[in-house]
């Protein structure tokens, strides 16, 4: 049996036994969580140790890369080309981390 289903089966026993009734704030919404609560780190720790690892972190590392190329292309005709591969990285990275906050807050 997977931890899901014996999940459910316990949610299940204690509504039928009326363990669930009158508890405190019953019909309200849940409170707000901060934006990088305990929560978000975790999740993103376990999205780590499995490999997943979310797009934004990907475009931190394609950005510090970058930045090298950057530096060695300086003073070359090359230096144009890399330093707006630069920017439209850090673009994209700042619209992840923009969708990354409205979706915990």
């Amino acid at each position: 049996m997977s931890f899901k289903n014996l999940a459910e089966r316990q949610i299940l026993k204690a509504q039928a036994e009326g363990q669930l009734d009158n508890l405190e704030g019953e019909g309200k919404p849940l409170p707000a969580r901060a934006p990088g609560s305990l929560d978000t780190a975790a999740g993103m720790r376990i999205m780590a140790d499995a490999g997943a690892v979310p797009r934004e972190i990907e475009l931190k590392k394609e950005i510090d890369a970058q930045r090298l190329v950057v530096q060695k292309a300086e003073g070359t005709p090359d230096w144009k080309a890399a330093m707006a591969k630069l920017a439209d990285l850090q673009l994209r990275h700042a619209i992840e981390q923009e969708a990354r906050r409205k979706f915990f807050t």
